[in-house]
């Protein structure tokens, strides 16, 4: 008697008759794989249909931002080029990033491609940083080291560790998320101590008059910048799940992951971004406060962004 209800398998010729509970085992076997082959089928249809929105989805996805346009309008902002600039460029930048990451998941890319990019990534952050606070004196040298310290420690931590594995698929995502969630603390932590230095620059003064060096005299507004750079992403860490469903668990709830495990991804990424930013406003606060003050601890002059003196 010959058997095929394996799946995928050639008929089995067999010498001797199967006994009934055999052949009904097999049937039942093969009555379950078919089954779960259609479940899974009809998941990744199920998925597909509420990720794939199609060119038709995009296009009415920006009746959203002709609500920006309108409000503008009504208000008399004047920001309705910038809205419409911003979605447009927003789009086509998207879609570059896009076709670029189809040609590096391809199987048998070099890692070192997507460490390229992270490189590339790094010195576009820093040059953004320098071009939003230009009143911070050494603000481009200072964004490179504190976005490279970043990556090794909160990178190294994510991979060295082993909580993700090391691939162009894992390394390109946490590297975006580390340097751009870190970018706009920043910019905030230097020019919060920019300013407050210069606003209360009588203060400090005398401080270093009474013989205190530059990093004591400079401490309470490190500490004041610091704070005002960490604190935001705290309290958005402290409200996650409760008021704010993240964009990295979002999306893998909407490819079908499962939700724990979006959860615990997520989770790990919350806890990336906000190493990430006290590495990065730690290295800035303490290479902005050695770079104001002179080797024998006097306070240079400083220009404010607006009057440029």
């Amino acid at each position: 008697m010959c058997s095929s209800l394996s799946r995928g398998a050639s008929p089995i010729c067999h010498t001797q008759p199967i006994s009934t509970s055999t052949l009904l085992q097999r049937c039942v076997r093969f009555s379950l794989e078919r089954s779960h082959d259609d479940t899974d089928h009809r998941s990744t249809q199920e998925v597909l249909a509420v990720t794939s929105i199609g060119w038709s989805g995009l296009a009415l996805s920006l009746l959203l931002v002709l609500v920006a346009i309108v409000v503008s309008l009504w208000k008399q902002l004047g920001l309705e080029r910038s809205i419409l600039w911003a979605a447009l460029r927003a789009a086509a930048q998207l879609f570059a990033i896009g076709l670029l990451l189809q040609v590096l998941l391809r199987p048998g890319v070099s890692i070192g491609w997507a460490w390229l990019w992270v490189v590339a990534m790094v010195v576009i952050a820093s040059f953004t940083v320098r071009q939003r606070a230009p009143e911070v004196p050494g603000l481009l040298q200072l964004a490179l080291i504190a976005f490279v310290c970043s990556a090794v420690l909160t990178l190294g931590v994510l991979f060295g560790l082993g909580v993700f594995q090391l691939n162009v698929r894992t390394l390109i995502p946490l590297a975006g998320l580390m340097i751009g969630n870190s970018l706009a603390a920043t910019v905030l932590v230097g020019r919060r101590l920019v300013e407050e230095l210069r606003d209360k620059r009588d203060e400090v003064e005398a401080r270093l008059a009474l013989g205190q060096p530059a990093n004591v005299a400079a401490k309470p507004y490190v500490r004041g910048a610091l704070r005002t750079a960490l604190i935001p992403q705290i309290e958005t860490t402290k409200a996650v799940g409760l008021v704010v469903l993240p964009g990295a668990m979002t999306g893998l709830i909407l490819a079908g992951v499962s939700p724990l495990n979006a959860v615990l991804v997520q989770a790990a990424v919350m806890y990336l971004v906000l190493g990430s930013v006290a590495t990065t406003t730690t290295v800035i606060a303490l290479g902005v406060q050695r770079r104001l003050f002179t080797t024998d601890h006097r306070l240079l002059h400083l220009t404010s962004a607006r009057s440029g003196r």
